[in-house]
């Protein structure tokens, strides 16, 4: 009797010490969470429909992050996820820094980690939330009653409660990689989606409506293969693979669905690529090589609308050649073309000074003297702005340009023959919220997007590809054509519903001719935003903590 009741007693304590203090997980763990996440890097473009790709991925990295025994160990799994993704996603950012900024090697090195490390931040928060929020499911009997049982308690089992749980996790964890420090929302993992089976959600709930959809799809099909490893076929299995299925199956559907309608008559588009070297760009040989040949393909043929790239006149506004404004004048009033060119920006004091120089694109009716003018509001940290306390960074790359002004993100429509169309700088088509306010708040809303860039700093990387995706997503959300004018590449033609229709190869000079229709109407996404995605995550995650499986406290 005594025998027994010592065994019994030491069962106890070793089940309290257990459920105390979770054995710490191998480092083989996190190294396979961030070859997990490095793997997701190729969902992304350019692979095509890497959509399928990535929701094999996150089933994986669900089912692994299942295996962790407490919320550190989650949170550790999810910021090795993400740092494998980040540190292979935007790589190229050492480009930019090494190659054009003359930034040493090791340093640009290190400056690509460290940033990856920051933004794995985020997958590694929505890591903590998840089994903090959800409680713990375990995979044997909670009333366990040996030791053996009790050690493999620790591991949560995949649960509806934890499916919905995790995607709320994971999208607000997405979103506030966009929003805090200005945001870095690339590789939103809504954008592998472009091609996938949930693209139709883009134009309902946004990007991160479509990061938050992907995440309960692969939690349930995680939860399907479990519950048929233990309990073979039956509801338990069956139930979440359906519902899995009816998600990817609404995500098709919505992708057929026109929630907005041709709108004014077709414009003919002229998109320039002059493909000039991004090291030559501001030298003074390079300057004047820009203006001849922007000058020579601006004129050498008319269209109802002509796009430059960002600072295809890498100089100020006010400082461009009388030749080259009479020119262009006067081609567009003769021609009735519009000219929409990027330039600096810059406000003139009385006394001869400058200030407040931007980013900017200009635009030429033709019969009308006003220049249209758009300044940059989003600006790139380090590029084109410095952040306080950074500027010895800065001082480290030969980048130019590296402190400018913005203006505010409602800024009034260029119009082409009674056509409004909203335009947009280089990394500011990465801010969808942005873009579908913009929409939403204007008197005429744009019935056409145009996106002017530079993305020579990062040479022909995977960069131009992923920006490509970015831009398709906004068609998606807004339910209106884009078009890229861009230096060395990507210059496309992107339909509404998120298609590219035509495009010019990269590193080549050249000009894409379109024949663009705008639209009219409202995405639901362009009318509610991002407030729909957050507004579903905070209520799950309310309710998820409120009613929580099973939580153990040491």
């Amino acid at each position: 009797m005594a025998d027994s009741s010592f065994r019994l007693f030491n069962r106890r304590r070793s089940a309290s010490v257990t459920a105390a203090a979770p054995r710490a997980l191998p480092f083989w763990h996190y190294l396979v969470a961030a070859v997990f996440g490095a793997a997701n890097t190729l969902s992304f473009a350019p692979t095509p429909h890497g959509g399928w790709l990535e929701l094999v991925i996150f089933a994986l990295f669900f089912a692994w992050l299942s295996r962790t025994n407490g919320w550190r160990a989650a949170a550790a799994t999810g910021w090795a996820f993400g740092f494998g993704n980040f540190v292979t996603g935007v790589w190229w950012l050492y480009v930019s820094m090494h190659d054009f900024g003359s930034m040493a090697a090791p340093l640009a090195a290190a400056s690509v980690a460290l940033f990856s490390l920051y933004l794995a931040v985020y997958p590694a928060l929505a890591g903590a939330v998840w089994p903090l929020v959800a409680g713990r499911a375990h995979y044997g009997d909670e009333d366990a009653a040996t030791v053996r049982d009790i050690e493999a308690a620790p591991r949560y089992a995949p649960t509806w409660h934890g499916a919905f749980v995790f995607a709320s996790a994971w999208a607000l964890g997405e979103w506030l990689r966009g929003l805090v420090f200005t945001g870095f929302p690339w590789l939103s993992s809504g954008y592998a989606q472009v091609d996938g089976p949930l693209s139709g959600f883009g134009s309902v709930v946004g990007v991160y409506g479509v990061g938050w959809v992907l995440a309960p799809v692969a939690a349930l099909i995680v939860q399907a293969i479990f519950a048929l490893r233990r309990s073979g076929f039956g509801a338990r299995a069956f139930a979440p693979a359906i519902l899995a299925l009816v998600l990817i199956a609404s995500g098709a559907l919505l992708s057929l669905v026109q929630w907005t309608t041709p709108a004014n008559a077709p414009l003919t588009v002229r998109l320039l690529q002059g493909n000039v070297k991004q090291e030559m760009k501001f030298e003074q040989s390079g300057i004047a090589e820009s203006l001849a040949l922007y000058r020579q393909l601006i004129t050498e043929k008319p269209a109802d609308l002509i796009v430059t790239p960002e600072t295809a006149l890498p100089i100020l506004a006010v400082q461009t050649p009388p030749d080259f404004a009479n020119a262009i004048r006067s081609f567009a009033n003769r021609t009735g073309s519009s000219i929409l060119f990027g330039a600096i920006g810059v406000t003139m004091l009385p006394n001869g000074g400058a200030t407040d120089y931007t980013n900017s694109l200009f635009g030429i009716t033709p019969g009308v003297n006003d220049v249209y003018r758009y300044d940059k509001h989003h600006l790139v940290p380090f590029g084109e702005f410095v952040p306080l306390g950074f500027h010895w960074f800065v001082h480290l790359m030969g980048i130019p340009l590296g402190d400018l002004a913005r203006d505010p993100i409602a800024q009034k429509s260029f119009f082409v023959k009674n056509q409004p169309i909203a335009v947009n700088i280089c990394y500011e088509d990465i801010f969808g919220e942005e873009i579908a306010r913009t929409i939403r708040d204007q008197d005429t809303p744009a019935g056409i997007l145009v996106n002017s860039t530079n993305l020579a700093w990062f040479g022909n990387t995977i960069a131009l590809d992923q920006h490509l995706q970015i831009a398709r997503m906004r068609s998606i959300e807004t339910g209106r054509p884009m078009l890229r004018a861009t230096n060395t590449g990507m210059t496309t033609f992107i339909a509404a519903n998120g298609d590219v229709v035509s495009k010019l190869p990269t590193l080549t000079t050249g000009v894409l001719e379109a024949r663009v229709h705008g639209t009219s109407g409202a995405t639901l996404y362009v009318t509610s935003g991002n407030m729909t995605v957050i507004a579903v995550s905070l209520l799950l995650l309310a309710f998820g903590f409120a009613f929580a499986p099973v939580r153990r406290r040491s």
